[in-house]
């Protein structure tokens, strides 16, 4: 049986009862409650009132006291609205960014009484701290998006985030290898336990998180090409599969017979794998522990991934930067940047322009030359 939410207290035979729920905690930690006093004819209707007043709080249709709710009261309340409509990761991403840096700082305001130049403040402290001007704009998003329902919800007039001056975001110099170097990093795959992952990902140009959720399922051998339907992620200790956010992510990639032959031999020593297990969590996944549970990313990059680089005299880059690498040489090879982006799953050709502008001058010199050859 589910446990019941809240209480009902009856404090006049017949006339009045006493409604309570758990709505959060305050700034010290202290659990909170929605307290109200009812008249009703009996503990049933006084029941049905609790019932409806849950489903307000869950919709975020609850009156607020909002001469003295804080920031941080009006954060815990806008966070359990947004559980059923956020991926869990991101979800999981929110309370972090509010529990480290936003609840510390100005926590404590009242919620009417938050300005402009208090937030702003805030940024520019957390900035002078050293906290990256990425972090400092995602943070922005989360409380801007917060503040912006408190309007609906009719809890303020206007929205203290709007026309602030956010840290200039500097884009991290991207780390690619080289033609030269991707044939050196292939050859020393093949002596990887988890090569034919680093492989895939050079040559498809796929998210390592949409590697890892690969399914045999997704792999089509006569013609060659696999597609792209989820992507893995794990927050704390729990799985999620998640569906592309665009339909450009959904996506099918063609791959060299080369590549596919190498996939079949993975499916052969994986099937050996599990025959040697003691118990297997078969998920049908290309990419999986010895017992057929997911990969952590993490665990990769550190105990194959950066030992394979180190040992081929390669480069230190991080596993997202295969991505990249794909990408770049296809671009400077003069592949056409439409077929590029479709390939990367980008939702516009406009990102994988703006990504990779740093080939763009070489690309500009070969289309000269080819102008050069037609007419003159």
């Amino acid at each position: 049986m589910a446990r019941q939410r809240g209480s009902v207290k009856e404090i006049v035979k017949g006339k009045k009862y006493k409604i309570s729920f758990y709505i959060g905690t305050d700034t010290n930690g202290k659990r909170k409650y929605h307290i109200e006093t009812i008249e009703a004819k009996n503990k049933a209707e006084a029941q049905k009132y609790l019932s409806k007043k849950l489903v307000e709080f869950d919709t975020g249709t609850l009156p607020i006291d909002e001469t003295n709710m804080t920031l941080k009261d009006y954060l815990d309340k806008w966070l359990e609205t947004k559980k059923t409509s956020l991926a869990l990761m991101t979800y999981s991403s929110y309370e972090r960014n509010i529990r480290l840096y936003i609840d510390p700082s100005i926590g404590n305001y009242k919620l009417i009484k938050l300005t402009p130049l208090i937030i702003q403040n805030l940024y520019n402290g957390l900035t002078l701290q050293g906290l990256s001007a990425r972090t400092v704009r995602y943070m922005h998003t989360i409380l801007n998006e917060a503040l912006d329902q408190a309007v609906i919800w009719q809890v303020i007039n206007r929205n203290p985030c709007k026309g602030l001056t956010l840290p200039k975001q500097v884009r991290q110099e991207m780390k690619v290898l080289t033609q030269e170097q991707v044939k050196k990093f292939l050859k020393a795959c093949i002596y990887n336990r988890f090569g034919m992952l680093f492989e895939l990902l050079v040559i498809s140009g796929m998210r390592p998180s949409e590697a890892l959720a690969l399914k045999w399922e997704d792999i089509d051998w006569k013609n060659n090409r696999i597609t792209i339907q989820r992507a893995l992620t794990r927050v704390k200790s729990k799985w999620e599969f998640k569906e592309p956010k665009t339909n450009h992510g959904r996506r099918t990639i063609p791959l060299p017979t080369e590549v596919m032959k190498d996939l079949k031999e993975h499916k052969i020593n994986q099937t050996k794998e599990k025959l040697k297990a003691e118990e297997y969590n078969d998920y049908d996944l290309v990419f999986a522990c010895s017992n057929g549970s997911p990969l952590e990313e993490r665990k990769i990059v550190t105990r194959y991934f950066k030992p394979l680089l180190k040992d081929a005299g390669l480069p230190d880059i991080r596993l997202y930067d295969l991505r990249h690498t794909c990408a770049t040489l296809l671009l400077m090879a003069g592949e056409n940047p439409k077929v590029v982006s479709e390939r990367l799953g980008h939702a516009n050709i406009g990102i994988t322009l703006d990504i990779y502008s740093h080939v763009l001058p070489d690309m500009q010199e070969e289309a000269t030359k080819k102008l050069k050859d037609m007419l003159f």
